[in-house]
């Protein structure tokens, strides 16, 4: 029997889930968040000690942490997970080598933008077998072309690719974010049975309301304020390009990429024993 926990960090409106299967206790994490504060850019643990602290109490053995994307709002706390329970595994599409060959320019990073910094790359139709269940991986580029949704027995966890129905879909405007893709990639998860249980990557409680992480393929197709089951490509596209325009960068979009995209890993520290994220700087000037 499987069991799904879940934890909102409300600082970066990020759901981290933990499966587990009750019986042989084997384990997956899904998305996990590493604390940070960047006006005196502090990395704290108070997301990753909760969860290590419910994964101890339940006595479960971590297999996967899987990623279902870089993230730009949030650092992955994946590097210290591996570390407390060893033989733990990162997972994250193929299709990472895409964003680390943009973002390494950008940063100015000498990497090999190969994915090998993390364990497991998964493609489209790969099956991660684990004691008591399997994970299938379901390609959902357009958000990033790096995007993937975890099917777990009759669970998607879908990231950023679709989020509750009065939020609708993750934005696009990101390097090699594509629309048209994202639009594909939705009909993918709408063909799945109508009792499908999807989980979001994320929830900011539009209207005031209170934090829901979790909906059906059939309350999507209905709902989905952006995107239903009727609604064409061409219109899609149309009014996520228009709405992308109006948005701003995420707040720790320089920061998070580029730990995320090295599954983690945070700069080795300097001479002075201190660690340094760089920060491209665009100086404009009329």
């Amino acid at each position: 029997m499987l069991k799904i926990n879940h934890y909102f960090d409300p600082q970066t409106f990020t759901v981290t889930y933990l499966v587990f299967h009750i019986e042989t206790k084997s384990a997956v994490l899904i998305d996990p968040v590493l604390d940070y504060e960047p006006q005196a850019s502090t990395v704290s643990f108070e997301s990753y000690d909760k969860l290590v602290a419910d994964i101890e109490s339940l006595d479960l053995s971590i297999k996967y942490v899987l990623e279902t994307h870089v993230h730009a709002d949030h650092l992955t706390s994946s590097v210290y997970l591996k570390e407390k329970f060893p033989g733990a595994k990162t997972v994250i599409s193929r299709e990472i080598t895409q964003v680390q060959k943009v973002f390494s320019q950008i940063y100015n990073y000498d990497i090999p933008c190969d994915g090998s910094e993390f364990d497991l790359l998964v493609d489209e139709g790969n099956t991660i077998e684990l004691d008591g269940f399997s994970v299938d991986v379901i390609a959902t580029p357009g958000h990033t072309p790096a995007c993937v949704t975890y099917k777990i027995d009759n669970h998607l966890f879908t990231g950023d690719a679709l989020f509750m129905p009065d939020m609708g879909t993750g934005r696009c405007d990101f390097p090699k974010g594509d629309a048209e893709k994202l639009y594909d990639s939705v009909q993918k998860i709408y063909a799945f049975p109508d009792d499908t249980i999807i989980h979001v990557g994320h929830d900011y409680a539009p209207g005031g309301r209170e934090y829901k992480f979790t909906t059906t393929v059939a309350e999507q197709k209905e709902k989905n304020i952006q995107l239903t089951s009727t609604t064409t490509k061409s219109e899609f596209v149309s009014f996520r390009k228009q709405r992308d325009e109006t948005l701003k960068a995420p707040r720790l979009l320089l920061q998070s990429i580029q730990v995320n995209m090295v599954a983690g890993k945070l700069p080795v520290r300097e001479s002075n024993q201190t660690h340094y994220l760089k920060i491209p700087l665009q100086i404009e000037r009329s």
